[in-house]
């Protein structure tokens, strides 16, 4: 589920448990890194709200040598199979989860709950707190490896859409003001922004939670395997970038990484 009160939200990278995707079959057509989408495809019916998308098992390149230190050095990762939401969590999806269980509601709900806003992704959610939305939901986070590979592919991308420079074709970021609900966009707008798998809003719009605990070097002795963070920390970590990024998009790129004590809460993927 990231803001200038930072709004982390759910991306809920809900993923499921493993799923059985052969390994090395594509769940969606990747495109070649820095390739150009067509201004003139035609425009296909977007995924109804709560889908998923499969993540086939199999290695890519996960952090960046150019990048900040915290995402050195590149390394090799391999995944098992996952299944990930296609939007991040919305107003709507998360009043849903409150009316059922009756656990605490975000410190700005009321700002939230409108019923322009339903369609926008949650925000300012606690790490705890999306970590039971997605237990409710029959979900869970997922890892920050399996984030980052939903968000980039196999072909080592800077952004989810490949190499090219960032636009509001891509991405909700750059903005300035206050953090009102409204300076968000709704979920799924923005198809050239999408990653390999067709995942919307993974840079941009809100920080998202994964599962894992920071650590700044844990990339030098990581498993190569399905890697799950450290054992324990102070912070969580958030990905993704948020709507009030630098225009210079260097913090969402998708090997970029924060934590809690940078962003104080997030939303849900």
């Amino acid at each position: 589920m990231r803001r200038m009160l930072v709004l982390v939200a759910l991306i809920v990278l809900a993923a499921y448990p493993a799923m059985t995707a052969a390994p090395g079959e594509k769940g969606a057509k990747e495109l070649v890194a820095g390739q150009k989408q067509s201004q003139e495809r035609p425009a296909l019916p977007r995924p109804p709200e709560g889908s998923m998308v499969s993540i086939p098992a199999g290695e890519f390149t996960m952090g960046s040598q150019d990048g900040d230190p915290d995402e050195r050095p590149a390394h090799k990762v391999l995944v098992d199979a996952f299944s990930m939401d296609v939007y991040e969590v919305t107003v709507g999806q998360y009043a849903e989860f409150l009316q059922s269980t009756g656990i605490r509601s975000p410190s700005d709900w009321q700002t939230m709950n409108q019923p322009a806003y339903q369609k926008r992704p949650v925000a300012n959610v606690d790490w705890e707190d999306a970590a039971a939305y997605c237990k409710w939901a029959g979900k869970r986070l997922p890892t920050e490896a399996e984030w980052e590979k939903a968000a980039r592919g196999t072909d080592g991308r800077l952004y989810p859409w490949g190499n090219d420079p960032p636009t509001p074709l891509h991405a909700n970021y750059g903005k300035t003001g206050s953090n009102s609900h409204g300076t968000l966009a709704p979920v799924g707008m923005l198809e050239d922004g999408k990653s390999p798998y067709g995942i919307y809003d993974m840079a941009g719009n809100v920080w998202e939670w994964v599962s894992d605990w920071y650590d700044n070097d844990y990339y030098k002795n990581s498993p190569s395997q399905n890697p799950t963070g450290p054992p324990k920390g102070g912070f969580k970590v958030i990905r993704g970038g948020s709507w009030n990024s630098s225009m210079t998009m260097t913090i969402t790129r998708t090997a970029h990484r924060r934590t809690r004590q940078d962003r104080q809460r997030a939303g849900l993927k």
